[in-house]
């Protein structure tokens, strides 16, 4: 599988020898890291581009950011590096369109961490990236495995979209919940897993508690609980101890681990679970996955619970995170999926 995928063209090296004039589509965080690699690389950018809704008069990086329609005048044909991420069926249609007017390839860079998933990185990790599929244990998740590597290396959409499966198909297929769960969220948000989690027990359920660490998001939370019996939200982060740790606050979901960041309450599921039953857990906690499960270890051991776990916050996680919960508890039987998004995000490991 590896050298097959080796035998294609990185994104990087398609705008390193392209002679078509390179634009940015998307500003944020994403367009910073990918300005970033693009600098390292030598490679030079002739604009960015928003949305018409999205481009209110301003500058990005030294670029003032035109419309696309703009940059189409100004450029004619051009390559575009997609840089910014939706699960909008408008907003993916839109740039399904503008795919076909030109090059476009979206070069991945991880939400955290700083590993640059590329040819010289599958090289590297080749043996472990080997070891991870074949612990998956069915052939869809081998599929979307293969095909999330290949769009990861080359940025190509259409390997993006044939990894792509409905949500439903994991949670009946696969989690199969029943109306006696003791759902445990971390990362909870504002609620909208919660609902979802209601949506395919029907309702009915025996508890849920929701840890969620940014404030206002955990208010918008508790609101939210209020409506249903049964239902606990905790202010709290999730770790691989017990004490403090500081948060990146950005009022969403980027509440990320870091060191410049407010000291919030952290917990592990360990504690939680000697206090709460555990039947399903899902963990969507921007890049500590890991530190999470290392926190989890009795739990996983001793429960196994259902697990529904992100596996797309950095680039080593498609590999560490499988050997983690196999280390744990061997028995655990783990799926892999991707849900519809642009870029690989809403990939996830559902365990039972």
């Amino acid at each position: 599988m590896i050298e097959d995928i080796l035998k294609l063209e990185s994104s990087w090296d398609f705008f390193k020898n392209t002679r078509l004039p390179i634009v940015l589509y998307g500003t944020g965080n994403g367009a910073d890291r990918v300005i970033d690699e693009f600098e390292r690389l030598n490679i030079k950018i002739s604009g960015i581009a928003a949305s018409d809704g999205f481009v209110r008069n301003r500058t990005f990086r030294g670029f003032e950011v035109k419309s696309v329609s703009r940059a189409e005048e100004i450029f004619g044909e051009f390559a575009v590096a997609l840089c910014f991420g939706s699960r909008l069926d408008s907003v993916i249609e839109g740039v399904v369109n503008l795919s076909k007017r030109h090059r476009l390839l979206v070069p991945c860079v991880p939400v955290y961490g700083d590993e640059i998933f590329n040819g010289d990185y599958i090289k590297k990790n080749a043996a472990e990236l080997e070891k991870a599929y074949g612990i998956l244990c069915d052939e869809k998740s081998r599929s979307v495995f293969e095909n999330f590597l290949k769009f990861q290396l080359t940025g190509e959409l259409k390997f993006l979209f044939e990894s792509e499966t409905d949500k439903r198909e994991a949670f009946e297929s696969i989690l199969k919940l029943g109306h006696n769960e003791a759902y445990l969220d971390v990362g909870a948000y504002r609620g909208d897993t919660v609902e979802e989690f209601l949506k395919y027990v029907d309702g009915k359920y025996k508890s849920v508690l929701a840890l969620e660490p940014d404030v206002k998001s955990f208010k918008k939370l508790s609101q939210y609980l209020k409506n249903y019996e049964k239902a606990l939200a905790i202010n709290k982060g999730i770790w691989d101890n017990i004490g403090t740790a500081r948060f990146k606050n950005e009022g969403g979901r980027g509440n990320s681990v870091n060191s410049g960041g407010t000291a919030l309450e952290v917990t592990t599921v360990d504690e939680i679970s000697e206090s709460f039953e555990i039947t399903y857990l899902k963990a969507d906690v921007e890049g500590s996955e890991y530190r999470m499960l290392c926190g989890a270890e009795k739990t996983l051991s001793k429960i196994k619970p259902k697990l529904n776990i992100a596996a797309y916050h950095k680039t080593e996680d498609i590999t560490r995170l499988v050997f983690k919960i196999k280390e744990i508890n061997p028995e655990y039987k783990i799926f892999l999926r991707h849900h519809r998004y642009i870029p690989c995000w809403d990939l996830n490991l559902y365990c039972i």
